[in-house]
């Protein structure tokens, strides 16, 4: 997520798009938060988990093959998209999960809260140091949200994972 200053309307063509593969029909004011999920890891599991521990129903945004391989690169994604919802989705603290489909260039504020609009989220949530700090405040504010910085667990990523992996080979 970019955190370009445009509002214009979006291009249809260029838009974010949501191929749900689980959505509670009683779905009422959710905390959301998007990104790669790859490689689930320990990290993952403590930042979600802090996330349903506030209350809110927890909405998990998975992004696409194509969007996470153009941000990662080769070798990535691990898991497929589909696998990757699955997965996050049978967490406890998971109340649903969707995949994020659209151009990998597509990753303003404003694109992202296009995408969640529908959902009416109640909080976005992010990890402390996340590079996309400052637009994922904007599109909180945008959707009259709440912005929730929750910590980052240090050394657990799919990036690591994969390098101690790798090293252990």
């Amino acid at each position: 997520m970019t955190d370009t200053d445009t509002d214009a309307t979006h291009d249809p063509d260029t838009a974010l798009s949501a191929r749900w593969f689980e959505r509670p029909d009683d779905l009422v004011r959710p905390a959301v938060v998007t990104g790669a999920f790859d490689v689930l890891h320990v990290g993952h599991v403590r930042f979600l988990r802090s996330i349903a521990e506030r209350g809110l129903p927890l909405v998990v945004g998975i992004e696409s093959d194509e969007r996470v391989h153009a941000w990662k690169g080769p070798g990535r994604p691990v898991n497929p998209a589909e696998e990757r919802a699955e997965t996050v989705a049978a967490l406890g603290c998971v109340t649903g999960s969707f995949v994020i489909e659209g151009p990998p260039g597509v990753a303003d504020w404003a694109s992202y809260a296009d995408l969640l609009r529908p959902l009416a989220p109640a909080a976005l949530a992010y990890t402390a140091g996340d590079r996309y700090t400052q637009a994922k405040i904007r599109g909180a504010d945008a959707l009259g949200a709440q912005a929730w910085e929750l910590p980052f667990t240090p050394g657990r990523s799919t990036t690591a994972a994969l390098g101690r992996l790798a090293h252990s080979l």
